[in-house]
C-alpha cells in the first residue's frame, strides 16, 4: 500500500466516523439533569420544560384526599399549577420525610405535549409542578443509549414513568424519566 492509498484510506475511515458523529449528534435530545433523596439521579426532557424555581412552602395550597405525593396547588401566573413531589411519586423518600427543614421547594415546571400530525408541540398542554431536590445541568444524550433495566431494579412505582436508564461515562446512572406519564398520574388533578 503506498502513501496515497493510506491517505484515502484515512479520509475515508474519518469520512465515516465523522458521518455517524453526525448522525449520533442529529439523535441527541437534551435532558434536565436533577436530583431527589436518597441517592437518586433523574433526567427530564428538555422538550416539556417551561421554567425552574423555588415556591415557598407557605404558597402551596393542600388539597385534601388526593394521593400522598400531590403536594396541592400553586398560583403560577395566575394559573393553577399542581405541585407534586416527584420523589414520593416515583417510590422515594418524600420531601417532607427528609428530615431538613426548607422554606421552599425546588420545582421543576413542565409542559404536556399535544401530539399531532406531523409532529409535536406544547401549544394547549397542560402544566405540573415537580418538586426535586435539586436541579443540576443539562445532559445530551441520544436516546438509543437509554438502556432497560434489569426486572428486578424496577419498582411498582417507578415502572409507568421509567423511559430507562441511562449510563454515563462517569459511571453515574440515571432515570430517564417519560414526561407524558407524569401527566398520565393525574387524572383527578386534571
Amino acid at each position: 500500500m503506498n502513501n496515497a492509498d493510506l491517505t484515502l484510506n484515512r479520509s475515508m475511515d474519518s469520512a465515516a466516523f465523522s458521518s455517524s458523529s453526525m448522525e449520533l449528534a442529529q439523535k441527541a435530545e437534551q435532558f434536565l439533569r436533577c436530583h431527589v433523596r436518597p441517592d437518586t439521579n433523574i433526567l427530564l426532557p428538555i422538550t416539556q420544560l417551561a421554567e425552574i424555581l423555588n415556591i415557598p412552602v407557605e404558597q402551596i395550597t393542600p388539597i385534601p384526599a388526593l394521593p400522598p405525593w400531590v403536594m396541592g396547588v400553586y398560583n403560577w401566573r395566575g394559573e393553577i399549577l399542581w405541585v407534586v413531589d416527584l420523589g414520593n411519586l416515583l417510590g422515594l423518600q418524600a420531601c417532607h420525610q427528609e428530615g431538613i427543614y426548607t422554606a421552599s421547594y425546588s420545582t421543576v415546571i413542565i409542559h404536556s405535549l399535544d401530539h399531532h400530525q406531523g409532529g409535536t408541540s406544547r401549544l394547549g398542554g397542560q402544566t405540573l409542578g415537580l418538586t426535586v431536590s435539586q436541579v443540576q445541568d443539562i445532559e445530551w444524550l441520544n436516546p438509543d443509549a437509554l438502556q432497560s433495566p434489569p426486572a428486578a431494579a424496577v419498582t411498582v412505582a417507578l415502572a409507568p414513568f421509567l423511559r430507562g436508564y441511562w449510563f454515563k461515562p462517569t459511571e453515574e446512572i440515571f432515570l430517564c424519566l417519560d414526561g407524558q406519564s407524569l401527566f398520565a398520574a393525574m387524572p383527578q388533578a386534571q
